[in-house]
């Protein structure tokens, strides 16, 4: 729990500055920021607008998922709208019925947009605006009639300033008209309040304006901070050149498994990684944006034996697992025999979607980890990325 609460308070201060803070709260709107790659993707930053407009304390929303704000009414199809939103790492406009702290419903266009990292192309937050949508009232005989009263009081007062003189019988007669023309609209149930709040309520264009606008102001806050801490994001893809992209809930199970490992995508040219775990790059030094979009081949040097190349490449092209002890070099040129596993991952569907290669120092004499041979150890990544990828694929075939 304690190491929850610390990912949450580092998501936004290690990516821009703890100063990015105190800029965000002087925008007026209502918004959230939200991180999917700590678990339960939970609410890192919220608004004074959008404390005030919810009636929670900061306490009360931070660390807590935006479904709490959803109630009974709330329409379960455009959560479902939302949820594949993020899934797709898109942006999406939709009005949603949400409920304040007090439990009170009311209606609002919901404009979520992904924050993506400049370094790796992965979505780093998603940042939630929510604008208010007034009841646009029904107008009953008696609303109408007090409404052309006005009309013709305030008509009349100004042809009086203008001319000297008024035709007030004028004013009654329409009066009296509208009041006839809707009477049958005068009479309401008691149920009619009830029944106007589970209406669906779309947003004007004033209203997308301004949550178009509020989005703007948050993306060059948090690019202006990100660019202080070196950290760069921007609000639309911007994945390196020739790299595929993982969703981040695919980034995030990869991420748990302790491994070195890479995961290559054989439908792009030259079949570039596409993730590369941390461990992998501790063992050969490289930062991730040095390893993402590259062929694995950069691992290689003057001795390395081209037959095991020529293994790995047969390997790749019948879709088949294979284990070769081949010389690899690190960052530094320093060489290491990698004891390397290799092998095709499909998803749902039973087509390959990508290779795994699970590498173990061979140079390092303490093969046992935790009981594990190192190819029980690199079976049991091989068979964690699968699971990831198939239930990704699942969901999506689902959806």
């Amino acid at each position: 729990m304690e190491s929850q609460l610390g990912l949450i308070g580092q998501s936004l201060d290690l990516r821009y500055s703890v100063w990015v803070r105190e800029a965000l709260n002087e925008l007026p709107d209502s918004f959230t920021i939200t991180d999917p790659c700590i678990s339960g993707h939970p609410i890192v930053f919220a608004s004074n607008g959008f404390l005030k407009m919810f009636g929670y304390s900061e306490d009360e929303v931070i660390g807590r998922n935006g479904r709490v704000f959803q109630g009974p009414r709330t329409d379960r199809r455009s959560v479902m709208e939302i949820r594949e939103a993020i899934r797709e790492e898109r942006a999406i406009q939709i009005s949603l019925l949400n409920y304040r702290k007090d439990r009170t419903p009311f209606w609002m266009l919901f404009h979520m947009s992904p924050v993506f990292s400049k370094e790796d192309g992965r979505v780093i937050h998603f940042v939630g605006v929510q604008v208010p949508i007034p009841r646009r009232p029904k107008y009953t005989g008696c609303t109408v009639v007090r409404n052309a009263v006005n009309s013709c009081e305030d008509g009349a007062h100004f042809r009086k300033g203008m001319f000297g003189c008024c035709r007030r019988e004028v004013c009654s007669d329409t009066v009296m008209e509208i009041g006839r023309a809707s009477s049958l609209d005068s009479v309401s149930s008691p149920d009619d309040g009830e029944e106007e709040i589970n209406e669906p309520c779309e947003a004007s264009e004033t209203e997308k304006g301004k949550a178009n606008a509020a989005l703007s102001n948050i993306l060059s806050i948090l690019t202006h901070y990100s660019e202080l801490s070196g950290k760069l994001v921007c609000g639309k893809c911007c994945c390196l050149s020739g790299t595929g992209r993982l969703v981040s809930s695919l980034n995030i199970s990869l991420g748990r498994i302790k491994q070195s490992f890479v995961l290559s995508d054989p439908h792009l040219p030259d079949m570039p990684i596409v993730y590369a775990s941390d461990m992998f790059l501790e063992l050969t030094g490289y930062a991730r944006h040095e390893v993402l979009g590259h062929n694995c081949r950069f691992l290689s040097g003057l001795d390395t034996d081209p037959a095991t190349q020529y293994q790995i490449k047969e390997c790749i092209r019948t879709e088949q697992p294979c284990t070769v002890r081949i010389l690899n070099y690190r960052k530094d040129k320093t060489p290491f025999w990698n004891l390397l596993h290799i092998a095709p991952v499909r998803n749902a569907s039973g087509k390959v979607a990508y290779f795994v290669g699970v590498q173990i120092d061979d140079s390092c004499k303490n093969e046992e980890e935790h009981g594990l041979s190192p190819q029980r150890r690199q079976l049991s990544v091989v068979g964690a990325v699968r699971v990831a990828v198939r239930s990704l694929s699942m969901g999506a075939s689902t959806s």
